[in-house]
């Protein structure tokens, strides 16, 4: 191919517009119609963008490429994420391979570009495939991919075949069934719905933080301190006396009515009296200090 056929061949990639108009598959016929660069066009393109920061270079090397993209995509097609945010995903991993490039290091951009687009799309796939994030840590990003291409149907697992994914993958027992449970399980509404009417709102709200349960806690235990403490002042010493002898002692220290009976010279009877009349007294003062 001479200079002229070169020449020619770029200026048609140039007049091909950026993006394609219409459907997913008008865009998948687009980029397969772009001719692809030889090595020798992809070094010169390259070495353009990286000497001079030409654009439309750059813009050649990406477009010549959305086919790889593409190819790459459709093997994401089992997380049940549109295919078109998929590769939108991975265009935008070429950019940054075609931003890195270095054509003098005599690899080929498909080859430097494959990471790039792979990585950007395995972000998306774990930013997007659950609104609960499944994966956090770098082993297990690496886990979540290595997990699904091994196992052609994700869902109960068997003892012996953890300890075979173990093996292989190199990972221990524990982290298969981890991450096996974290790609079978489903996201659950915070919120409750009309048909069942149960949600883990339900269980995760803490009542006993509410401000109304605070301000009523707060207010009967002022009441069992500092109120009963007030109220037994207003009693006279000996029916004060019998009510925390009654009431308020430890439980093995705790008197009878024949024992107090005995202490002040009195019926059993007469104690009895004295207490009911002690405990309404209290109750009076209690309701009006509530």
């Amino acid at each position: 191919m001479d200079k002229s056929e070169k020449k020619s061949q770029l200026i048609t990639i140039t007049n091909l517009p950026v993006v394609a108009h219409g459907s997913l598959e008008e865009y998948i016929r687009f980029v397969n119609s772009i001719p692809l660069l030889t090595s020798s066009e992809e070094y010169t393109l390259a070495e353009k963008w990286q000497n001079d920061e030409d654009i439309e270079a750059a813009r050649y090397l990406v477009l010549s490429h959305l086919r790889l993209v593409v190819s790459i995509a459709r093997n994401y097609t089992g997380y049940g994420l549109p295919l078109a945010d998929v590769i939108q995903e991975g265009t935008i991993g070429l950019m940054k391979a075609v931003k890195r490039f270095d054509p003098k290091r005599g690899v080929r951009l498909v080859t430097f570009a494959m990471h790039w687009i792979r990585a950007e799309i395995n972000e998306y796939v774990i930013k997007n495939w659950r609104i609960v994030r499944t994966v956090t840590t770098k082993s297990q990003r690496k886990l979540f991919f290595s997990l699904r291409s091994h196992r052609s149907d994700i869902g109960n697992l068997s003892e012996a075949e953890a300890d075979r994914l173990a093996e292989q993958l190199n990972v221990t027992r524990d982290d298969i069934v981890d991450m096996n449970m974290r790609l079978t399980g489903s996201d659950v509404g915070l919120m409750s719905d009309e048909k069942d009417g149960f949600a883990p709102q339900d269980w995760l709200e803490d009542k006993a933080s509410s401000p109304e349960y605070i301000l009523e806690k707060n207010a009967t235990d002022k009441l069992h301190t500092e109120g009963i403490e007030s109220a037994l002042q207003k009693l006279d010493d000996r029916s004060r006396d019998i009510i925390c002898s009654r009431w308020l002692a430890d439980p093995d220290n705790q008197q009878t009515l024949m024992e107090l009976a005995k202490k002040y010279g009195v019926s059993a009877e007469r104690i009895r009296q004295i207490e009911v009349r002690a405990m309404q007294k209290m109750k009076e003062f209690l309701q009006e200090y509530r």
